[in-house]
């Protein structure tokens, strides 16, 4: 099996074992840790923190810092800069909307588990020519 399959594998049991994942995008550090609290207490422990304010990755941090039981990735991670940002950080994994070919060559690389967003036929093949497992949405996780 190779590293990709078993980082796919990783993110896809991750992925069965969370019943919702939140997408969070949060505006004040402040905001992260009482709010990571209030869905760990509720049994939400996989949380995703997207890179789409300027404050993502002190909370995403903050998170991991003060809630020990939340599980967190890091979601929108755009490019290589992005993905290497996560890895940085701690995260236990990372999403992204879409899948350039810069983004899967470095994707492919890390050790960090990575779902890839797919859309179309084109972007699932240069994802499967990166190594990256199919899977469906809904049975057993994503690409």
């Amino acid at each position: 099996m190779s590293a990709t399959a078993h980082r796919g594998e990783e993110i896809a049991d991750l992925f069965a074992e969370a019943r919702v994942i939140p997408v969070l995008t949060i505006d004040r550090v402040a905001d992260a840790v009482p709010l990571a609290r209030a869905l760990v207490a509720g049994g939400v422990r996989v949380l995703e923190v997207t890179l789409r304010t300027p404050v993502a990755a002190d909370a995403a941090k903050a998170i991991m810092a003060e809630v020990p039981d939340a599980i967190v990735g890091i979601g929108t991670i755009l490019n290589p800069d992005d993905l290497a940002r996560a890895e940085k950080l701690g995260a236990r994994f990372g999403i992204s909307p879409g899948a350039t070919p810069d983004l899967l060559t470095a994707a492919a690389a890390s050790a960090l588990p990575f779902a890839p967003g797919i859309a179309t036929a084109s972007e699932l093949m240069a994802a499967l020519a990166h190594g990256f497992e199919q899977r469906h949405a809904g049975g057993d996780g994503h690409v």
